[in-house]
């Protein structure tokens, strides 16, 4: 049995300096070996993207990435908080898989959507992503093999199931690879003054979602629905007593004030995304599965499909 590699311990300096120049020299040192650390996992990586080719596996296997994710926070000791280092190594992870595949992934757009932010938090941003127009355009473009992934929503802590997603997973042939489970907050942007808003752009999920903080605090404004938060935003920059309901990245990239955060009326406003591919999801152990099926018209149907997971010990978290 060979000898494994002794673990690799960051080198000590001789002495620790003090003082604001010293403490900078210490990061500098610290910033050089971390770099070529980072530098030999991705060569690691890269021999694994040569391994997997060579067995036919797909170089994206969303229940490994999860998997180092965990150990990550499992071995944080502080003082960075646990989903700062797995921010940072998400991106790594990213990088690292694009040295083996560049990916294409679509997702309901432009850039900043909630879809997006999604993706984003799959991914990472080493990746090509693809803004599609809708969600059935999501769908085809994984389906004609232009995008090898998609995100897409699949239901909403506060107004349920996204009727859309369920649609399409019914009528063509791919499959859900992972899911996305993100927190939705919610922030006005605009260009103005609260007091000088007369309209409110977004989609109607986020205007349904924020009601009566609206009814509350713009009563009079008028609620005009769009095709994506990105798009809200993009309209609000551009339109005079226009505000919109969007992410503060959709903010950021517009060039928008935050006149208000985190508005929607129920906290903790969880949206589910599903990765929708053309392979099936590796067994973990602790997993999701999804099930569409049709029964026959007769008293007790239900009933009876509804008995098979319980005989399986099997726990039902939806049903639509």
């Amino acid at each position: 049995m060979a000898t494994p590699a002794p673990r690799r311990r960051r080198k000590k300096t001789a002495a620790k300096k003090t003082g604001l120049t010293g403490l900078r020299s210490q990061i500098d040192t610290i910033d050089r070996e971390l770099v070529a650390l980072m530098n030999e996992r991705a060569e690691v990586a890269r021999q694994i993207g040569h391994l997997k080719a060579a067995s036919g596996e797909l170089t994206y296997d969303p229940s490994r990435e999860e998997l180092v994710l965990d150990r990550v926070a499992a071995a944080n000791d502080g003082p960075l908080a646990d989903d700062s280092l797995k921010a940072i190594f998400r991106e790594l992870i990213s990088g690292s898989r694009a040295i083996e595949q560049h990916l294409r992934v679509a997702h309901l757009g432009p850039a900043w959507t909630y879809s997006h932010l999604a993706a984003l938090h799959r991914f990472g941003s080493a990746v090509e992503f693809v803004p599609v127009s809708s969600i059935s355009a999501a769908f085809e473009e994984v389906l004609a093999g232009h995008s090898h992934y998609g995100v897409v929503p699949l239901e909403n802590s506060t107004d349920g199931r996204i009727a859309d997603t369920l649609d399409n997973l019914a009528r063509m042939p791919v499959k859900i690879c992972a899911e996305v489970p993100l927190r939705i907050h919610h922030t006005l942007l605009a260009a103005c003054e609260r007091h000088d808003v007369h309209e409110v752009y977004s989609r109607p999920q986020a205007l349904s979602q924020c009601r009566n903080w609206l009814a509350r605090h713009l009563p009079d404004a008028q609620l005009i629905e769009v095709t994506s938060t990105s798009k809200a935003a993009e309209t609000a920059a551009r339109t005079p007593h226009a505000a919109a309901i969007a992410s503060r990245q959709a903010g950021v990239h517009y060039g928008l004030s935050i006149l208000a955060e985190e508005i929607e009326d129920i906290a903790g406003n969880t949206t589910r995304f599903a990765v929708i591919g053309h392979a099936d999801a590796k067994r973990t152990g602790k997993d999701k599965t999804a099930l569409m099926f049709e029964i026959e018209h007769r008293p007790g149907g239900l009933a009876d499909a509804l008995a098979i997971p319980k005989r399986q010990k099997l726990n039902l978290t939806w049903i639509e």
